[in-house]
């Protein structure tokens, strides 16, 4: 089996994160616009928004995760939200999701965040097996709302 490498993305990935994120929008029902999702990589990237890392086997980019730093009051520490993880279909099984997580869950300890959270659709059932595996507990105490539109 081949090995699975992780890293920090750069500037120079941008465009091959765009086409993953492009195609982990549309798995939630956006329409394809490669515009947008490189424009929005490039941004959090250029702006140390969000912490991007990939997933490569033989230098193919086959997957990616993006965090975000933020704070948890009641903790009164830093978190991390991750909020995108998606590995190419023809990709999956193969383990990159769980080597993303590790690596994620690794940069997060490393700057110093006391708890990662992230949210997945509930019919994914296999992210959330991922999850769970991984130690990973769902939240039952609380609900998640959410507003738009003004």
């Amino acid at each position: 089996m081949r090995e699975i490498c992780t890293r920090i993305a750069i500037q120079s990935d941008v465009d091959s994160i765009a086409t993953l994120f492009d195609a982990y929008r549309q798995f939630y029902e956006q329409p394809p616009d490669l515009h947008l999702a490189t424009s929005f990589i490039q941004e959090r990237i250029l702006n140390n928004e969000s912490v991007v890392i990939v997933a490569e086997i033989d230098g193919y980019m086959m997957g990616f995760c993006q965090m975000y730093p933020t704070f948890c009051s009641v903790a009164a520490a830093p978190i991390y939200t991750l909020y995108d993880l998606f590995v190419l279909p023809e990709a999956r099984k193969m383990g990159a999701g769980k080597a993303l997580l590790l690596a994620a869950e690794q940069h997060a300890a490393h700057a110093g965040s006391v708890r990662m959270d992230l949210t997945t659709a509930k019919a994914n059932s296999p992210a959330q097996s991922l999850y769970e595996s991984l130690g990973w507990i769902r939240d039952e105490d609380f609900y998640a709302y959410s507003k738009s539109g003004w």
